[in-house]
């Protein structure tokens, strides 16, 4: 029986093409036992305004001596920052209303204690509720990894029965196919390129900003503007 599986660290409300990756495979496996890195996607995104790309940040402190699970976030006043900002620079966006609860519960409704627990809770939902994404998620943790580095992705794959392993193009510069091939795994690496424009506020187009930019400008007909989906 064949299984496809892609393994990502967490990231803050990402972009499109985390969600296209998620929507590809069958089993979708948070990778966030691994080195926290400071200043990188797990803790920020950017959205759109009117002055252009802005980022949203997530202050989580300065140790560097931290799994990404392990990361606690400082504390709660950015939360409602980071909901007024949204709300600043999408209320005039035409799903504003639609996602507003959402975005409530999420920033407004729970003080969140772990990074990881906030940003997967946010890809699972955004995923399932509004992306229709039937991928089960998984996390690395289960696991129980013994191997490091590149052996340790290898290990995970076979722990979890993967068949085929869906790979963000940057990891063609260092994975190296004939070691899933001796496994039986098919490698195979993401192209994001070709995503068309949308109705976007604030032209000029930037394609390079969180998902809640295409929700809270397109609602329903995201999909449509991301890559078919056809599981491997």
């Amino acid at each position: 029986m064949s299984k496809s599986v892609a393994i990502l660290q967490s990231n803050y409300i990402p972009w499109k093409g985390y969600f296209d990756l998620i929507r590809k495979v069958d089993s979708f496996i948070f990778y966030d036992d691994l080195q926290y890195t400071k200043n990188d996607w797990r803790n920020r995104n950017k959205i759109k305004t009117s002055t252009g790309a802005r980022w949203l940040t997530i202050p989580c402190g300065s140790s560097w001596d931290r799994l990404i699970n392990e990361v606690r976030v400082d504390n709660a006043p950015w939360q409602k920052k980071h909901f007024d900002m949204l709300k600043q620079h999408y209320a005039a966006a035409p799903y504003w209303k639609t996602y507003t609860p959402f975005l409530e519960e999420i920033y407004l409704g729970k003080n969140w204690e772990y990074l990881s627990d906030l940003n997967q809770t946010l890809i699972k939902r955004i995923s399932k509720e509004y992306l229709g994404v039937t991928t089960e998620f998984e996390n690395s943790e289960r696991y129980q990894l013994t191997e490091s580095k590149g052996a340790r992705v290898l290990q995970l794959l076979e722990r979890a029965d993967a068949t085929h392993y869906v790979s963000g193009p940057a990891a063609k510069s260092y994975l190296q196919e004939e070691e899933f091939v001796k496994r039986g795994i098919t490698l195979e690496f993401m192209d994001y390129g070709g995503y068309p424009e949308y109705p976007q506020l604030h032209p000029p187009f930037e394609p390079a900003v969180s998902i809640l930019d295409m929700l809270l400008n397109l609602g329903p007909a995201t999909r449509e503007y991301m890559q078919p989906l056809e599981k491997l």
